[in-house]
């Protein structure tokens, strides 16, 4: 993609490096809570969230199967906010990698969790905002007052995905399964070749171009003249202010595991490392070599993990005894040129989500964006600030300019936390919502790419009675 950027905003190296390894901020002063307009009539809130440590595929969860993680999610969310599940009226679950044996696993993981063989629960795939959509989803049903009570979530697992016979070997093997005879069976197997045999293994790339996400990520940081040491600064940025977080203990929302067969509970995210910018720089390209910017340390890692969230009316929570977290105020979905636009979701989406909601980047107090790769949150960033990109793609007078980074991330992302496709946007809700109290503020956006050339954007709001736990 030749944007032919001349002037794109060399300041941002300088504040990606300040920020680096700048502490997460809070402030004493009193909130005083700001409404923005509910466009529902049914004022849809956040009541709390949980999900699993996510953990690098092939780790302590390698044994499972992905529904027990989606199970635990569920339970997990049940327990925290005390709520009776009979009460729940529908379930909407995400997931990308599908588990065979359980298509449906937003049904299995329910009746897993003892919910009631009356709770309908369906399945939604969108790629990396697998999770965003069944909350949307979720809110749509509130909003036609068709349900009151709202289970969205999702569930990823990486530790053991599908894979099948060539399309040759499935044929024959059809073809044997309706055989009649022990003639009809020999010719078959005659006809056997040795390619035949050759698995068809899944890989993270796209269908419509055939490449990966990682070239997809090195081709969009060349074309926004994203450095290696950029890239490098701000995975370090993810990493650093992940482990703060979690030492301080505000990963909040993470419910603790015991995997069965495994004696220790799994207690943390594993994926969170501090590393130094040398043996950042010693790193080799990982997908275009030799020349590439994108690295196994500045790129987001395979990752298992589910998380669950509880959404319903205000009116609902009240009624029940419930603190909501957030007033879930607005969202859109975008798409673009899924070859060389794929991952600019967060910069399509940012500048629509503004308008429609009547915003500025000034507004928002807690950015939290999906960290597919470091080279697509430079090249997100240059895009919002850049006059060519903005009046040419986005249909802009001027560009959008730069959030202010030390509202964003600021308790790390997808590259340190981990990435469970489907589980991701729970986790950057509820990070929203627990950052809005504990760093005083009153609006969050939250925004990510995901495969295919698509995006997804939501605005949250800071309800009065929440709290950070």
């Amino acid at each position: 993609m030749a944007y032919q950027l001349t002037k794109i905003g060399s300041a941002l190296s300088g504040n990606l490096t300040k920020t680096a390894l700048r502490s997460i901020s809070t402030t004493g002063a009193v909130y005083e809570p700001r409404k923005l307009p509910d466009k529902t009539g049914k004022n849809v809130v956040l009541v709390d969230g949980v999900r699993t440590p996510f953990l690098m595929s092939g780790t302590d969860y390698s044994k499972l199967m992905p529904h027990e993680l989606a199970r635990h999610s569920l339970l997990s969310l049940l327990r925290k906010t005390k709520l009776d599940k009979e009460l729940v009226d529908y379930i909407v679950y995400g997931t990308v990698i599908q588990e065979v044996k359980t298509s449906n696993i937003a049904r299995e993981a329910a009746l897993a969790a003892g919910f009631s063989d009356k709770t309908p629960a369906h399945t939604v795939t969108m790629a990396c905002i697998s999770s965003n959509q069944a909350i949307t989803t979720g809110m749509g049903l509130i909003a036609t007052g068709t349900y009151d009570v709202i289970v969205a979530g999702g569930v990823e697992f990486m530790s053991d995905v599908p894979i099948r016979h060539s399309r040759k070997m499935r044929a024959l093997m059809l073809k044997a399964n309706k055989a009649k005879t022990p003639l009809q069976r020999l010719q078959l197997l005659s006809s056997i070749r040795p390619d035949f045999f050759i698995p068809e293994l899944p890989a993270v790339a796209e269908f419509s171009s055939g490449e990966t996400m990682g070239h997809s990520a090195d081709r969009l940081a060349a074309s926004f003249n994203a450095s290696r040491q950029e890239q490098d600064d701000y995975a370090l940025r993810s990493h650093t202010l992940a482990k703060e977080a979690q030492e301080k203990g505000y990963f909040t929302d993470l419910v603790p595991f015991k995997v069965s067969g495994v004696d220790k509970t799994v207690e943390k995210d594993n994926g969170i490392r501090v590393s130094s910018k040398e043996a950042l720089a010693k790193l080799r390209p990982a997908f275009v070599k030799p020349y590439g910017t994108v690295t196994a340390a500045n790129a987001s890692f395979l990752t298992d993990g589910a998380s669950a969230c509880l959404i319903m009316t205000e009116e609902k929570a009240k009624a029940l005894g419930l603190r909501p977290k957030a007033y879930l105020r607005d969202f859109l979905y975008v798409s673009q040129d899924p070859i060389d636009q794929l991952l600019l979701g967060p910069a399509y989406g940012i500048p629509k989500l503004l308008k429609k909601a009547g915003l500025t980047l000034k507004d928002i107090d807690s950015w939290e964006i999906h960290e597919a790769f470091a080279g697509q949150i430079i090249a997100n960033l240059k895009a919002l600030d850049s006059d060519y990109f903005c009046k040419n793609y986005l249909g802009l007078s001027e560009k959008v300019g730069t959030p202010d980074l030390n509202k964003w991330n600021n308790w790390g992302g997808s590259l340190s936390i981990g990435h469970p496709f489907a589980a991701t946007g729970v986790r950057l809700c509820m990070h929203t919502a627990n950052r809005l109290v504990r760093e005083n503020g009153q609006l969050g956006l939250v925004a990510a790419c995901a495969a295919g050339g698509q995006g997804v954007a939501m605005l949250l709001e800071r309800h009065p009675d929440a709290n950070a736990e």
